[in-house]
């Protein structure tokens, strides 16, 4: 992979992970030809660590029927999806996908491809199909979609201090500013 660093690609598809489970967005891995070196990063396996990946030789997912059966399966007609390279592991089942009249998003930056120029085209070339980009932090957000909904609030609040770098550290600082004024009332009412 050289259209991204290596870092940031693992860091956004394992908070794309964690934001799926944290909704309950139905997620399936996959590798490719796995004991030839195409095994699952272990930070994404232990987001889904009961599930066992399909390992598939189709170089186009779409391509597998138990993929396809699966997805058919969760009822869903909109499928999300990011993958290792973007070209060609994303663009063929994605536009595939749209083919078959499921709405398809892509997370390209939990996505690369084996040049900037590779990642982009690809990317071109799915939108031009109908697919609908988007980054992990936009799928975040758009399934939490209100701060009021507060029973996914504290896993998500986690997973920014954890995935999303300064924006992460800034949101951390600001709990703690929040915080302080009720920790002042509680502890003068402790001394009162």
């Amino acid at each position: 992979m050289r259209s991204h660093d290596t870092q940031s690609v693992i860091n956004n598809v394992v908070g794309l992970a964690k934001s799926a489970k944290i909704f309950g967005v139905p997620t399936l891995l996959t590798t490719v030809v796995q004991d030839r070196g195409g095994y699952l990063i272990k930070p994404l396996q232990d987001v889904f660590p009961e599930q066992k990946p399909i390992d598939r030789t189709f170089i186009n997912t779409w391509e597998d029927a138990r993929v396809v059966d699966w997805v058919k399966k969760t009822g869903r007609k909109k499928i999300v999806m990011a993958a290792l390279w973007t070209e060609i592991c994303l663009a063929m089942p994605a536009i595939q996908a749209i083919g078959d009249g499921y709405e398809v998003y892509i997370v390209t930056d939990a996505s690369g491809g084996v040049s900037l120029e590779a990642h982009e085209m690809a990317i071109q070339r799915m939108v031009q199909a109908g697919a609908v980009p988007l980054t992990w932090t936009v799928f975040a957000s758009e399934l939490q979609r209100d701060w009021a909904r507060t029973v996914t609030v504290p896993a998500l609040a986690q997973m920014l201090v954890e995935h999303m770098g300064n924006v992460g550290t800034s949101f951390s600082w600001e709990q703690q500013l929040l915080a302080t004024p009720s920790e002042a009332k509680s502890s003068a009412a402790k001394a009162a």
